[in-house]
């Protein structure tokens, strides 16, 4: 491979990229500066646990919307929750977790995991937050492209960690909503293994991968730590 030299820069402005329709797309400040392809080649430097989310009323992706209640560890509602929208005590026993709560069979309260990630072919030190859907997390793998979950149990059997790794993302374009698959493309050169375990536990790093909504959840647990309720090895 080429050698490349990146340039390391402080943060300017909130970075994340946006999934909305089929393309990737680079937020900075909630503001959209670049709509790119369907495919993403990326280093996952670190990864939150996975959270959920209900909003009450009808979707309308024209306006922003908080949700009524959420939880950062999936068991029971966070204690920022306003006790007015506070659906359950626990996530276990809501009625917005039951199959058929939400369209299509799904369950209303949304699983999502939130990953930092950043560009091998731009500027390694600018970390973007990626924000995955609960189509992302789980799922079979086909024709080697995985969900999130999977992807997660695949470098783990093959004793990989995923910021030692490139990883391809791209939208399966079969779904009819937003979901994204995973696979790995080759290992990090030493100048790129450097850059991603620096990057590991920056703040920008924790920033992208912290939960608010509205509250701040802590950014400390290691990550991919839940693979469908269950606890796996560390992967990063």
């Amino acid at each position: 491979m080429k050698h490349r030299k990146w340039t390391k820069t402080c943060s300017m402005g909130f970075k994340k990229i946006s999934i909305r329709d089929g393309k990737f797309r680079k937020v900075v400040d909630g503001k959209e500066v670049e709509v790119g392809s369907d495919v993403l080649d990326v280093v996952i430097v670190n990864a939150a646990g996975m959270s959920r989310m209900f909003y009450s009323g009808v979707y309308d992706p024209n306006r922003a919307a908080t949700p009524s209640c959420w939880s950062s560890n999936t068991q029971a509602p966070d204690p920022d929750v306003p006790a007015g929208t506070r659906q359950s005590s626990r996530c276990i026993d809501c009625e917005q977790n039951i199959r058929g709560s939400g369209g299509g069979g799904s369950r209303a309260c949304k699983f999502l995991q939130r990953i930092a990630i950043t560009f091998v072919e731009d500027n390694l030190y600018d970390v973007f937050q990626l924000q995955l859907p609960a189509t992302s997390l789980f799922g079979e793998a086909e024709r080697g492209w995985m969900s999130m979950q999977n992807y997660v149990k695949h470098l783990v059997k093959h004793d990989t960690s995923a910021t030692t790794v490139v990883t391809r993302i791209c939208f399966e374009q079969t779904s009819y909503a937003p979901r994204l698959r995973f696979r790995p493309m080759r290992v990090l050169d030493e100048a790129e293994l450097k850059i991603a375990m620096e990057l590991e536990r920056h703040p920008d790093t924790l920033k992208a991968i912290t939960f608010s909504a509205p509250p701040v959840w802590s950014s400390a647990a290691s990550p991919f730590d839940e693979v469908e309720g269950f606890t796996v090895s560390e992967i990063a």
